[in-house]
């Protein structure tokens, strides 16, 4: 009876890191599309109005996917994992919800040029890219541990 439990929550474990994987690898995406788009109005390939609206499309797919991953690591009870995952979910919460009345969203068109704003948000880009980088090596090693254990 006891192994057929221990059986069903290496299993569950399992299904767990690979949809944490999955997840990961849309995130990474996310990143490296935040950080072409940010380049491409650097280099004034785009106006800032039309980078504004492709990133703010993705702003809450990302804090989602983030925040699914944070919560599958608390309801499976890897608390390292999910006390890595929380600051970045807390962080991509507060910066959704602290965007200033009237501005277009969390990449404002207005603001974008001003106060090194762009800077800062590549750099952020580039900060999630090595962050779900890392996330997504620690996923495939404890997806691998969970089925090599099964």
């Amino acid at each position: 009876m006891k192994t057929n439990h221990r059986r069903k929550k290496k299993k569950m474990e399992a299904a767990v890191f690979i949809l944490s994987l999955v997840d990961c690898c849309a995130l990474i995406f996310l990143s490296v599309y935040f950080i072409i788009t940010l380049s491409d109005l650097e280099c004034d390939y785009i106006n800032a109005r039309a980078c504004c609206s492709k990133l703010n499309k993705w702003v809450i797919p990302e804090m989602v996917g983030q925040c699914l991953s944070t919560m599958l690591m608390l309801v499976s009870m890897h608390w390292f994992i999910f006390l890595l995952n929380l600051p970045v979910a807390a962080w991509n919460i507060y910066r959704y919800v602290k965007v200033p009345m009237g501005n277009m969203g969390v990449f404002d068109p207005t603001e974008i040029h001003n106060r090194g704003q762009l800077k800062s948000h590549m750099k952020e880009a580039m900060i999630k890219l090595g962050y779900h980088l890392l996330c997504f090596f620690i996923y495939l090693y404890s997806m691998i541990l969970a089925l090599i254990n099964d």
